[in-house]
């Protein structure tokens, strides 16, 4: 219990910093996914995923592409594993696509439906919203169980999708 409430409170603490750094760095833009770009965290091509592609762009400009929410979330969550030397107020920007209209949204006010029958490249994912009522009506479209925001996201959540 006192573990979850150590990584509740370093998320809350990151979400400040990021929403200030995003707060000062909103002029940037996703970039495009390369033929090249590999997920960090599983090793997969991200081109080959368009529709589920995630990206975190740092203020220096470089970017991180993944092959999905929940990837991108692992990535967030444990930086300091897959990035040594990055800290959470390195991050300016974070994307997601959308999976209705296939834009890239702010992956940080989005809104996310797990438990749904729609599969992503790794399995059970969290699919993304730009809006709210898009969330709801793909939850009840694809029976899923939740609408959560990035606030919800923990490492237990994450554990339950694999």
């Amino acid at each position: 219990m006192a573990g979850q409430l150590r990584s509740g409170l370093a998320l809350l603490i990151a979400l400040i910093i990021v929403g200030a750094a995003l707060a000062s760095a909103g002029s940037l833009q996703p970039h495009t996914v390369g033929p090249k770009d590999k997920c960090p965290v599983c090793g997969m091509f991200v081109a080959k995923f368009p529709g589920f592609a995630a990206e975190i762009r740092f203020g220096d400009g470089s970017s991180v592409h993944f092959d999905g929410a929940k990837d991108m979330f692992k990535y967030y969550l444990y930086l300091s594993r897959y990035a040594p030397g990055r800290k959470t107020a390195d991050i300016g920007a974070v994307f997601v696509t959308d999976y209705y209209d296939l834009t890239k949204v702010n992956g940080l006010s989005a809104y996310y439906v797990m438990g749904s029958d729609v599969y992503g490249p790794m399995g059970r994912e969290l699919i993304p919203f730009g809006s709210e009522s898009k969330a709801r009506d793909f939850r009840n479209d694809h029976r899923g169980t939740r609408i959560i925001r990035l606030r919800d996201v923990t490492p237990t959540l994450l554990n339950q999708l694999d």
